[in-house]
């Protein structure tokens, strides 16, 4: 049986050729991720002309910077050590050298009184600020270590007014259009305005790209439900996120963004060092085998890989650590249809969905068949988090490959729309022929007689071998 959660990997242009990414798919791979910290738009490009060249179904999410800070680029290693001062100023272009620190925010000093914290690198080197000037600060060194040129500085309790979308996430989401990417992944989303900035561009190109906010600051937990209005689903980014709250925190605000986000039909993807042991390692911690089966049992959608397959010594074994690890925390995962989903806006398909999964338990079903023109009733479907596969046919390509992000949903392409007889037929038949399933299967089938728009209109619940007869 296939696994129902979801894997997003992330594919770099040094490593992107077809062999590799065939392999990757083959591992479990469902999404591409590219991520656009490091890239200009002819690296990406290599790596979607590569990824198409395997299949026209795996969908490409796109990451953008969003409103971040970084360190300046560097004369040389800036090396410090505990209890050392250092003077921080912000400018955009300023070259950082061994006792000056340049970030790339220019009114960063107004924003930071003396006692503030600043991480640098996920929280690698820490400095406390001592004392705040016009045009400088002056910063202890709470931890020693080399501060990197271009990387992350999080401030912990610290609001910064930055813009939602900087030249180079303006770039990338042109190029998104242009090469019709299935998801934007906007970094550091704090609020609605962050998330619509970007559909206000979508809707005037007419592009039917998805966001997908990535949840990494207090600003974005505590806006989080207006974030949910907007987007297709969130990315819960733990590296960013545990700088700015408290580590011990993470695990019970990741279990409470997964349940939100089940209730309310929005994809949820839970990401940052999952098997980070294995950029180097060929064999994970048995820590990280615990977290992958956490998200699994906390109903996630989707788990991510970054560096792991961006970089890492052993990508394909980091997938197939994944793949095995979701599939035996899905074996044992409890199964109970959440009473406090949000309703679907056609009542019939809220009846016949529930009434579809149910029957898992009730009746020892082993799949849901669907057919679906925009995605919603398999989305449905999928948030009620049954045990078994939904096979959704769709008569529509990018919806096929949205609902890759799904728990539990493995969509195809319909070229035509058929006759629900056919329909069927042809599903059961590929789904047999491909081992899937076997004729003495029990099988639920949800469809509808009034059109593909009009929403399913009834359910059929027989054996794979009657259906086809």
């Amino acid at each position: 049986m296939e696994k129902l959660t979801k894997i997003v990997a992330t594919v770099s242009d040094q490593k992107c050729d077809p062999d590799f990414i065939c392999e990757l798919y083959e591992a479990g791979m469902d999404v591409v991720r590219i991520n656009t910290a490091h890239q200009q738009p002819e690296q990406t490009q290599k790596v979607i002309e590569n990824v198409r060249m395997l299949s026209a179904r795996i969908p490409f999410m796109i990451d953008t910077k969003g409103p971040e800070v970084r360190t300046n680029m560097a004369k040389e290693e800036m090396v410090v050590v505990k209890g050392q001062l250092i003077r921080v100023i912000g400018h955009a272009t300023e070259t950082s050298c061994k006792d000056c620190l340049y970030v790339n925010y220019p009114d960063f000093v107004k924003h930071l009184a003396p006692g503030k914290m600043i991480m640098i690198d996920d929280g690698d080197i820490a400095l406390t600020v001592v004392e705040q000037h016009d045009n400088h600060l002056i910063c202890r060194v709470e931890n020693g270590g080399t501060i990197k040129a271009r990387k992350s500085v999080n401030l912990p309790g610290t609001v910064l007014d930055l813009p939602s979308l900087n030249e180079k996430d303006l770039l990338y989401i042109d190029f998104s259009i242009k090469n019709d990417v299935d998801f934007i992944a906007h970094s550091f989303v704090r609020n609605k305005e962050d998330v619509l900035a970007i559909q206000r561009i979508l809707d005037k190109h007419n592009s039917r790209i998805k966001i997908i906010a990535k949840i990494e600051n207090q600003q974005g937990v505590d806006n989080i439900d207006e974030i949910l209005d907007h987007v297709y689903g969130i990315m819960i980014a733990r590296g960013d996120l545990a700088i700015e709250i408290p580590a011990e925190r993470i695990p019970g605000l990741q279990a409470s963004l997964v349940k939100k986000c089940v209730r309310r039909k929005k994809a949820v993807i839970i990401a940052t060092q999952m098997l980070h042991s294995m950029i180097n390692n060929p064999r994970p911690t048995r820590a990280e085998v615990s977290d992958i089966a956490t998200a699994v049992f906390s109903g996630t959608d989707a788990v991510m890989l970054s560096g792991e397959t961006a970089f890492g010594k052993y990508p394909v074994e980091a997938l197939q650590i994944m793949t095995r690890t979701a599939r035996e925390a899905e074996k044992s995962k409890s199964f109970h249809i959440d009473s406090k989903v949000l309703p679907h806006d056609n009542y019939i398909s809220v009846f016949l969905s529930k009434t579809a999964v149910r029957s898992i338990s009730k009746l020892n079903t082993k799949a849901i068949i669907t057919d679906t023109d925009t995605g919603k009733t398999a989305r449905y479907l999928s948030a009620f988090r049954g045990r078994t596969p939904i096979y959704a046919q769709c008569y529509d390509q990018r919806v096929m490959r949205e609902l890759a992000l799904n728990y539990g949903v493995f969509a195809d392409y319909m070229d035509v729309e058929t006759s629900k007889k056919t329909f069927i037929r042809s599903t059961l038949t590929r789904l047999i022929s491909q081992e899937e399933i076997k004729l003495e299967d029990l099988i639920v089938v949800l469809a509808g007689n009034f059109g593909k728009k009009a929403g399913p209109s009834f359910i059929e619940i027989s054996t794979a071998g009657s259906m086809l007869q």
